[in-house]
């Protein structure tokens, strides 16, 4: 079986086993627990997998067995310890998933064997810590009476408990609860948009930072809206480096924060290599002390989002070169800024925004001057509109460097390259290779895009707006007078035939009676 075929078997496997959960409650609950089952699974059988290997003659045989096995030796001090430090975690043998799954067939399950499962993995590393909150056991959601949603949750175990997560090849793992997300995203509509950037948005932007570049060595990426982490995966798929990838990431929603440390770790990222904080971006800089300087810096963060613009930070490092702090009512300037600040000297940057950014006034406009006169834009990219799932509005990326030799910026009009999918827009890879390629190629493309020198940004008032720099106006064919003319003498000698052709047929009635000769009477004086 190829790794496409096994992927796509894990995603079909996984999202079916969400038929028992769709029918009682909104994807943006369901999601909670599906994924929560499946996270808990893949490091209970992973446990199991590991206890065969280090105790058993057959380190290729079955769950059941590596049970069996574990359970004959839980009070071996020895191999507690090795599980502890080989995975970092240590399930006890009556909270395996096995365990759970056997009393779920055996008609035994309450849902506080689960509850108390969660628990203890939760309380045996911080790296756990608060994982399963949002899996809430007891709501009514899953059924009215206690019976009944245990009856709910026994049919996610038994469905998640026929499919095989730990032996898979590569990222297929990874890659399936990806889809999920996704699917889920696109279930929940608006809701989704603070934990899911659609994956082609997400791969343009990291290929972006790519564009030039050599991290085969290693590198650091850094997302401070990270969401369900997705966007800082991409660096695995598409850069160099592959393993070699440090990934930092801030997210302010605790169960968003918690889904992009169980994507990150089903994708076999080390510990070493994820730092990953809950916390607010704007109000509380991180990371401030140890590398807090990134080789790439991707982020699509809430647009327009309201913030505290305290006037204390105007002394923070992030804000104060600029001499203003972008409006109370508008954030997408701190978050760019934030975003700037810890991007090294050699490094790219790319955020998505709204187009507002090209060209409101104020603070903003002084940010915007400030920028463009340290030659910090690389690339203005303008973006089909309906690409995201939380709002249908046209949105821009906007690309930055801090090492540039120039003041120029390089604009795209990308904002009729893509497919119309069900009610969505989706960027083909088409459509991101021509953005690369023009990106990269820095020259002008008729209709599409334009380099722009500094001189002619400041004739413009440092204003960015696409339409400015590239014309994608087009011009109305020419009227051909004499041929619209003898379609309208052709049309009208037609209309005379058809005419014609009714009176005559007029003629041959007669009324069945007074009032009927009177109505087709009338019928002929009409025409």
């Amino acid at each position: 079986m190829t790794l496409s075929t096994t992927t796509t078997s894990l995603q079909q496997g996984l999202f079916s086993a969400a038929d028992s959960l769709r029918s009682k409650m909104d994807a943006s609950q369901y999601k909670n627990y599906l994924l929560g089952t499946v996270f808990y699974k893949y490091l209970s059988d992973h446990m199991l997998y590991n206890v065969l290997e280090l105790l058993s003659d057959e380190p290729d045989g079955t769950l059941d067995e590596a049970q069996k096995i574990y359970e004959d030796n839980a009070d071996d001090a020895e191999l507690v310890n090795e599980l502890r430090v080989s995975l970092g975690y240590v399930i006890e043998p009556e909270y395996t998933y096995n365990s759970i799954l056997k009393a779920v067939n055996n008609h035994t399950f309450q849902v506080k064997q689960l509850g108390d499962a969660f628990n203890k993995l939760e309380s045996s590393d911080q790296d756990f810590e608060g994982l399963f909150d949002d899996y809430d056991l007891y709501s009514k959601s899953l059924g009215s009476t206690a019976q009944k949603r245990t009856d709910t949750i026994a049919g996610v175990i038994q469905a998640i408990g026929k499919i095989e997560l730990v032996k898979t090849p590569g990222d297929s793992l990874g890659d399936a609860y990806e889809y999920l997300i996704s699917q889920f995203a696109s279930e929940s509509g608006k809701k989704a948009g603070e934990f899911y950037t659609p994956q082609q948005v997400s791969e343009l932007l990291t290929r972006l930072t790519l564009v030039g570049k050599d991290y085969s060595a290693g590198m650091t990426v850094y997302d401070p809206a990270m969401g369900s982490g997705s966007l800082l995966l991409n660096f695995k798929k598409y850069g160099s480096a592959h393993d070699r990838v440090t990934y930092y990431g801030q997210e302010i929603n605790t169960s968003t924060y918690n889904l992009a440390k169980m994507n990150l770790i089903l994708h076999n990222i080390d510990q070493a290599n994820r730092h990953l904080r809950n916390g607010d971006t704007l109000d509380e800089d991180w990371p401030a002390e140890e590398v807090n300087n990134f080789d790439a810096v991707v982020m699509n963060p809430p647009y327009s989002l309201k913030w505290s613009a305290n006037k204390g930070f105007l002394d923070d490092p992030r804000f104060s070169p600029y001499g203003v702090l972008p409006p109370k009512s508008k954030a997408d300037y701190a978050f760019l800024l934030h975003g700037y600040y810890h991007l090294k000297h050699s490094g790219v940057m790319s955020i998505v925004l709204p187009h507002g950014v090209l060209f409101r006034g104020g603070a903003e406009g002084k940010i915007r001057q400030k920028l463009l006169e340290n030659g910090a834009i690389d690339a203005i990219i303008g973006l089909p509109a309906n690409l995201f799932y939380s709002t249908g509005i046209p949105t821009v990326i906007v690309v930055l460097k801090k090492d540039k030799q120039d003041r120029d910026v390089m604009f795209i009009d990308a904002s009729k390259g893509f497919e119309k999918v069900k009610t969505q827009n989706k960027l083909r890879e088409e459509d991101i290779n021509r953005i690369l390629n023009t990106y990269s190629a820095r020259q002008d493309a008729e209709k599409y895009a334009h380099l722009a020198k500094f001189d002619e940004i400041k004739e413009n008032d440092f204003n960015l707006n696409i339409p400015r720099y590239v014309d994608t106006f087009e011009e109305e064919p020419p009227v051909d007078v004499q041929k619209l003319v003898a379609d309208m003498a052709s049309i009208t000698k037609e209309e005379e035939k058809t005419t014609s052709e009714i009176k005559h047929s007029l003629d041959e009635l007669v009324g069945t009676n007074p009032e009927a000769q009177k109505s087709l009477n009338q019928l002929k004086d009409i025409l």
